[in-house]
């Protein structure tokens, strides 16, 4: 892992080079609106990511999740086939990345679209190399469909990637007013703390539900640290960057 040093370039130097920003499907929408895709939420979170990789100079890459349209759970438990279900959610992976490559490039942002299912017609099919190639030509690069695979989260797509690019750290936006990890849930239990810093095995041991487990371990392994913050609270995705006492990190 490549820690920066903090220091004056623009007011602060990024903690990290390269990072994998996780959002989830519902990050897009809206509860003020009934659209799945929220335009002015969208048009937000690309002009604070296309700031801060302009200003910080570093490399950002991000894994959408598609929960906002489809998740292959509600279709399983419906009756419907699990692998059926979940290359239906992976398809509304492909949406999102697509509404946020657009809201990323009307903000001068260049932007690509690497998908784990070939669609040719529509973004580039997932290729390392080629993801390395676009992240140090300056562009945003969002992961899309996961694995390609069902019966994963896009937790575990955001770890793998994070892992197959070299990524510094994993960021980890939440979208619900949780604003890092907790003893509890604090929207349930008032006497829940937050935590400033956890380590993987506790997070697994105590059953934190604030990421796949599966990614908590492929992490672990490859000592790839996770920042848990809260998405929505403007200025955060710099603050994040720039290693201020935001959310909570996993190491």
């Amino acid at each position: 892992m490549t820690e920066v040093a903090l220091g004056e370039v623009g007011g602060a130097r990024p903690r990290w080079h390269r990072v994998v920003l996780k959002l989830s499907g519902e990050a897009l929408a809206s509860s003020l609106s009934d659209e799945t895709i929220d335009a002015s939420t969208v048009g937000r979170l690309a002009k604070e990511i296309g700031a801060a990789q302009s200003e910080l100079d570093i490399q950002i890459a991000i894994v959408v999740g598609g929960g906002n349209i489809w998740r292959g759970t509600t279709g399983a438990g419906q009756g419907m086939d699990r692998a059926t279900s979940d290359i239906m959610g992976m398809l509304g992976t492909v949406i999102n990345a697509l509404a946020l490559q657009d809201a990323l490039e009307h903000v001068g942002c260049p932007t690509r679209v690497l998908s784990a299912i070939h669609m040719a017609e529509v973004c580039e099919p997932y290729i390392r190399r080629r993801a390395i190639r676009h992240l140090e030509k300056g562009r945003v690069v969002i992961f899309a469909a996961g694995m390609g695979n069902p019966y994963f989260t896009t937790d575990t797509p955001a770890a793998l990637r994070a892992a197959e690019i070299e990524a510094d750290a994993i960021l980890k936006g939440t979208h619900s007013g949780v604003d890092g990890v907790y003893s509890a849930d604090p929207r349930h239990d008032a006497s829940a703390t937050r935590y400033e810093e956890i380590g993987f095995l506790e997070v697994v041991s105590r059953d934190l539900r604030v990421m796949d487990h599966t990614a908590v371990t492929f992490c672990r392994d490859n000592a790839i640290p996770i920042l848990v913050f809260d998405l929505m609270q403007e200025g955060n995705i710099r603050a994040a960057l720039v290693g201020e006492r935001i959310g909570t990190l996993i190491r």
